[in-house]
């Protein structure tokens, strides 16, 4: 479930630009973002910093877009994808991984303690950071590469996501595995 409310915003984006104008799209992830803090918040849940910039990066983006200048879906695919690199990556900057956000309300405070808590959020953020480079690399390209085929793009997108995502599924499981292997050993 927690997955799903980080990329909802982005994901709404991601397929509306497939669909709809560039406004709507941007528009449509804003109130998706706006939403998600609200069930945050109503859940007790703190504001998180990603959730947060992706409503501001879509409505900066959105107002530009509408008043001072239309840019192009490449443009806007690089500038959301660009903040969104620049968020993880201050993130990590200011020794606060975004993921840690999400992490400790996932486990006790006996777990947050422990070293391998922070490490882990450092892989974490810093596997999200490659991967929200790596589509805002990919988006780049097409700026230099007029004839690059817009399935190449999206299939960077797609394989760069869901190596984050599945990389953040299985890590912790794995790590917890090894905590509780090391333990085990010192025992007997």
């Amino acid at each position: 479930m927690t997955l799903f409310l980080i990329l909802a915003p982005f994901a709404t984006f991601a397929a509306l630009m497939m669909t709809s104008t560039i406004a709507a799209s941007l528009a449509a992830s804003a109130l998706v973002a706006a939403a998600v803090l609200t069930w945050e918040q109503f859940n007790g849940r703190s504001l998180k910093v990603i959730t947060l910039g992706a409503l501001a990066a879509f409505s900066i983006i959105l107002a530009y877009h509408t008043l001072a200048s239309p840019v192009s879906a490449t443009t806007t695919r690089l500038a959301v994808d660009g903040a969104l690199a620049a968020i993880a990556l201050v993130s990590l900057a200011i020794r606060r991984p975004f993921t840690l956000q999400y992490a400790r309300e996932m486990v006790d405070a006996e777990t947050q303690m422990r070293p391998r808590f922070m490490e882990t959020n450092y892989i974490l953020t810093g596997v999200w950071t490659a991967a929200f480079a790596l589509m805002f690399a990919a988006d780049a390209l097409t700026l230099y590469v007029a004839d690059l085929p817009i399935w190449i793009i999206v299939g960077i997108a797609f394989v760069a996501r869901n190596t984050a995502t599945l990389f953040t599924q299985w890590y912790p499981k794995r790590v917890v595995a090894y905590e509780a292997a090391q333990t085990a050993a010192k025992g007997v």
